[in-house]
């Protein structure tokens, strides 16, 4: 979250640790749109459109969120970066810094929707028939808490200009009296985008993972309790799922929480600034939106359907340059390919008795 300006700090400048910045910001830029375009039309389209129903929203929205994260801030930084000033006027100041807000709500109480599935999956598996009603209204809570908390951003970011000087900037200099305000209204989003999400997550796996351990300790031959059959066991594809989720918000509070604690630093000792190596910021920002990255990943991992899609893909682009090659290398290729099909089937099979995240 952009601070105040007002303290006497050096005036900018597009340094080697700040191109080091964007030029990792375009390579994860890269990967985590095309990654998480990737999902969406998986599970939108594709092999993915055989998910759970209500899985499949969760999954969705969450792929959203981080385009929302990828398409808004990484461009900002970047560019902003590369600026050092700030050149898109007064309006543009307001719209991009709330979008900016907006996109951290909403990957982080995306989080909190889905953890909070995984505890009633788990813990209350007879409310499962109404799970697909009960996400949506929780999607609509939490995108609509998002447009909310990011809403006072259009108020108190303006474009100002220094006296006596050329430079413009984006800040929120002259919106807050005091600079205990600044301090409470940074805290404030501190604890929406991490501690209250930490807070839920760590409440709803600590739950399940409570009960899985007292249904291993159940168990009178010692074997893994887990299986489809049987009264009060949890099903498999259940677990999977539960196993990605945990995955998924571990990323998330590893790659978040040294980016926030220097914020917390920073808004309680702002004089740190002087004393702290510039390429560290650069570092636990880049190391955050690191996250928007690792969804898709993680999901690719646990999820067969999303794999096999980009098997298609891949071998979409395959068939076409071999389409496009010449004869004697269509020759070359044509014991390869012969099997092609028959492994293809073969895998879409061994997918479809997999089971699919539930």
């Amino acid at each position: 979250i952009p601070t105040n300006q007002s303290q006497n700090v050096p005036a900018p400048s597009f340094t080697v640790a700040a191109r080091c910045r964007v030029a990792a910001t375009l390579v994860l830029f890269v990967f985590a749109a095309c990654s998480n375009l990737s999902v969406l039309i998986s599970v939108c389209w594709g092999r993915g459109y055989r998910l759970a129903a209500h899985l499949r929203p969760l999954i969705a929205s969450l792929a959203s969120a981080d385009l929302v994260m990828t398409f808004v801030v990484m461009p900002l930084d970047a560019i902003w970066n590369i600026t050092v000033q700030w050149y898109a006027g007064d309006m543009m100041c307001k719209l991009l810094c709330f979008l900016k807000l907006f996109a951290m709500h909403s990957a982080a109480f995306i989080l909190v929707v889905v953890s909070l599935d995984r505890y009633r999956a788990i813990l209350h598996p007879l409310d499962s028939l109404d799970a697909g009603l009960r996400n949506r209204r929780m999607l609509l809570v939490a995108w609509t808490l998002s447009l909310l908390l990011a809403s006072p951003q259009l108020f108190i970011f303006r474009a100002i200009k220094a006296d006596g000087v050329d430079f413009t900037q984006c800040v929120t200099h002259g919106s807050f009296r005091y600079l205990w305000q600044e301090t409470a209204y940074n805290m404030f989003h501190f604890v929406t985008l991490y501690v209250f999400p930490l807070l839920v997550m760590t409440f709803c796996y600590t739950c399940i993972l409570t009960k899985i351990n007292r249904q291993m300790h159940k168990s009178k031959d010692g074997e893994h309790c887990l299986r489809r059959n049987g009264t009060d066991k949890i099903p498999k594809a259940r677990i999977k799922t539960l196993k990605m989720t945990i995955v998924i918000v571990s990323s998330f509070v590893i790659c978040w929480t040294p980016y926030y604690l220097l914020g917390i630093w920073y808004w309680f000792q702002p004089a740190m600034i002087q004393h702290t190596p510039e390429y560290v910021h650069h570092i636990l920002f880049i190391f955050g939106n690191l996250n928007t990255c690792c969804d898709p990943v993680i999901y690719s991992f646990y999820t067969a359907s999303f794999r096999a899609d980009l098997t298609d893909v891949l071998a979409c682009c395959r068939g076409r340059r071999i389409n496009n090659a010449s004869p004697r290398s269509v020759d070359r290729l044509s014991g390869g390919s012969a099997r092609a099909p028959v492994e293809m089937e073969s895998d879409l099979s061994s997918n479809q008795h997999s089971g699919n995240p539930a």
